[in-house]
């Protein structure tokens, strides 16, 4: 069968039908592409994720979201552990008939928080009932993070829900944050967003907001190389992971540059923005370069500042959108030009295939 006759959200379907294994399906695709061309048989879409299908999916979800509602609700009012335990329960028994039997995409997802917020109020109030004097200190607070973890981890095994990996970020995120507490004291609670991204503050909330990014990137990479021509749940796995690591490293590098302050502040910022670009386009990943927008704007304002300011603000709105579109039209042969451009490194090969030189 010719490649045109098989598209590739066909072969997504099919692994997400369980007919092929993710292996197979870039197998049967690398080799229509070596017949076809490589550049030819490239979609231009990335970064591959559903949210729904259809509207029974919504239906279903809204039923689920209420259900789930009611339970959280009396469980608010009752204050034990058992019923939200039972609202874990009851989304893990969903599971396997939405998710595993009719792999319903956002009945999938609302399952998941359903879980995830069943599952937190189930630790919390069995870490409280065993505190001492009814207060949890720093050391009970990181234990309900790793067991919230554990429970997320054991979820994603048995269902494989992409967007499991954003619920298990958010935990591992506590997890990180509460360790840098140990060894570097956050202080008093952030009111500001320099005290949360400036490295420059003095405190360790930008510090662990800088390794939790940084630990959400290790993740979704290796998410990505495992499924490099992105048909299958790595790739959407992996999508999620990069929306938590976006906003955490570019707002650690971008706003410690411009807090430099003056012409040198503005330089580096530059120069931040222009090294989350390059990352971006290597990685296939546009949500770097979406986080990265309102410094762009900060940017470009400043080269604006000079002028007159009625003019100020329609002009920046031009040229963001300009450049947002520009970016979106023309990613693929930017990418393939700058990868062609770069020399070989580490799992380059593993990287989402780009269009070779003629």
């Amino acid at each position: 069968m010719a490649l045109e006759s098989l598209s590739r959200d066909d072969l997504r379907a099919a692994v997400g039908a369980g007919v092929l294994t993710e292996a197979q399906a870039a197998h049967l695709l690398a080799i229509g592409e070596a017949r076809l061309g490589q550049r030819a048989a490239l979609g231009p879409e990335d970064e591959p994720f559903e949210l729904f299908r259809g509207f029974a999916e919504i239906f279903i979800s809204t039923g689920i979201i209420l259900l789930m509602t009611g339970f959280l609700a009396l469980a608010r009012v009752l204050e034990g552990p058992i019923l939200p335990a039972v609202v874990a329960g009851l989304c893990w028994l969903f599971a396997l008939y939405f998710t595993r039997m009719r792999r319903m995409a956002l009945p999938s997802i609302v399952l998941a928080i359903g879980y995830a917020m069943g599952a937190a109020g189930t630790i919390g109030y069995g870490l409280a009932m065993v505190s001492p004097n009814g207060d949890p200190g720093h050391g009970m607070f990181l234990l309900a993070a790793l067991l919230m973890l554990g429970a997320l981890w054991l979820h994603f095994r048995a269902f494989k829900v992409p967007f499991t990996a954003f619920l298990a970020g958010l935990a591992g995120a506590a997890v990180v944050y509460f360790l840098v507490d140990l060894v570097l004291p956050f202080g008093e609670f952030p009111t500001s967003v320099d005290a949360l991204f400036d490295l420059r503050h003095g405190s360790g909330l930008p510090v662990a907001t800088l390794i939790f990014g940084l630990c959400a990137l290790v993740a979704g990479m290796w998410c990505d190389m495992q499924d490099p021509h992105r048909l299958g749940r790595w790739s959407a796995t992996g999508f999620w992971f990069h929306v938590l690591a976006a906003p955490a490293l570019v707002n650690t590098v971008a706003l410690t540059a411009y807090n430099a302050g003056g012409m040198a502040g503005n330089l580096l910022l530059a120069l931040a923005l222009a090294a989350i670009a390059t990352l971006a386009l290597v990685i296939d990943r546009r949500s770097f370069l979406t986080a990265g927008v309102a410094y762009l704007g900060i940017l470009i304002g400043w080269a604006l500042s000079s002028g007159d300011d009625e003019l100020s603000i329609p002009l920046l709105l031009m040229i963001l959108g300009a450049f947002l579109t520009a970016m979106g039209t023309w990613w693929t042969d930017l990418r393939a030009a700058l990868m062609r451009a770069l020399p070989a490194f580490p799992g380059k090969t593993r990287l989402p295939p780009y269009a070779r030189a003629s």
